[in-house]
């Protein structure tokens, strides 16, 4: 099974060892059926928490409006993407769609459009979404097995995608409109062995420019290029003796953060003047990560959540945990019920169940010593 390759590839002594434990692992009891549901723990027990039913989620994101969420997602070995509605604190799968073997990701074009990575394809398979049903639209090539795919512009109907690979150095961005969907245009450049995680970065360091970054994780580094030149070569921000697994910046684009796969300690990039601080972490390392603010930031690992308050210079001033459910490996923050406080869409790559964990969430994490 692929799976077993991935992680083997990607982790060593302690942390594969933790990460078939985790995997063996019996999950909690779920609610059986579409939908979901949760009251209110004392937030000395657990925050409120609520489990999809979505294995092996490799990738996905939320969509919300005022009224509710929809969440598109990849089931990586069922070979589906789901949808789901979360509308305050219960969840319903609307829908299902078969798609090629091994889909890796999916996010939004639109709040009509919905887009899915699938490995056997090479292909980023458009669906559109209407009265909670995905329809397939059409499958834009890209020329290598896809791990992201990341939406660079929408306007008018016309998109600009970005697609990484699982492996390789290829990457492609695809020209893709709604009024001639047949005829996707696709363009290719190379920037380093593995790019996993794109993301859009408001600056590069010393430059005004905004760009991509993506961790390398067989190079072992961390790249950008300026978001007006794809083709442009890559620009090393950082270089590492273990796997970067994942970047991400902090909310007002200072710091890229990034999560490292083993070694006992995580990173960030100072992103005007290009300074690397080191943070101390747990020994069985960090596969995913996102900032609540510049100096408060949350690293996925197996079935934890640890966030981290820092001082000016990457010194760990308070360390906190929240439980998940699987191999956490995709975190996605925003106020899904509208109460005002963040919470917290987490993606288990490994497991039985996805989770949405409600806020305040540093307030409800349990202290660590």
């Amino acid at each position: 099974m692929k799976q077993m390759r991935v992680w083997s590839g990607r982790f060593a002594g302690l942390g594969a060892a933790l990460l078939v434990l985790g995997c063996q692992t019996a999950p909690a009891p779920v609610v059986s059926g579409a939908a979901a549901q949760t009251s209110v723990a004392p937030k000395t027990v657990a925050p409120p928490t609520i489990h999809l039913d979505l294995p092996d989620a490799w990738g996905g994101q939320l969509l919300c409006t005022a009224a509710d969420c929809l969440l598109g997602a990849v089931e990586h070995e069922n070979n589906k993407l789901s949808l789901f509605r979360i509308k305050g604190r219960t969840a319903a799968l609307l829908d299902q769609q078969p798609l090629a073997y091994h889909p890796d990701s999916a996010v939004w074009l639109s709040p009509q459009l919905l887009v899915a990575a699938v490995e056997r394809s090479s292909s980023l398979d458009i669906f559109r979404v209407g009265n909670g049903k995905l329809t397939p639209l059409v499958q834009a090539k890209v020329g290598f097995a896809p791990r992201d795919v990341l939406v660079l512009s929408a306007t008018a109907g016309k998109y600009r995608m970005l697609a990484t690979p699982y492996s390789g150095k290829d990457i492609a961005w695809v020209d893709w409109s709604e009024d001639r969907p047949q005829n996707s245009q696709t363009h290719k450049a190379t920037w380093c062995e593995a790019p996993w995680h794109p993301i859009r970065v408001s600056q590069l360091p010393h430059s005004a420019q905004a760009g991509i970054a993506v961790a390398c994780l067989d190079d072992k580094k961390v790249v950008a290029v300026p978001e007006s030149d794809l083709s442009a070569t890559p620009k090393v921000l950082a270089s590492f003796n273990v796997i970067p697994r994942q970047v991400r910046p902090s909310p007002s684009g200072l710091w890229l953060y990034v999560a490292l796969e083993t070694g006992g300690r995580n990173a960030r990039i100072q992103m005007q003047t290009g300074e690397l601080q080191w943070i101390a972490g747990d020994p069985r390392g960090s596969s995913a990560v996102v900032a609540l603010t510049d100096d408060l930031v949350i690293w996925g690992d197996d079935q934890r959540l640890t966030l981290q308050r820092l001082d000016a210079t990457g010194g760990v001033l308070q360390t906190r945990e929240l439980r998940t459910s699987g191999y956490s490996t995709s975190l996605q923050l925003q106020d899904i019920d509208g109460d005002g406080h963040q919470d917290i869409l987490v993606l288990n790559s490994a497991g039985k169940r996805a989770d949405v964990i409600y806020g305040p969430l540093w307030e409800q994490a349990q202290p660590r010593p």
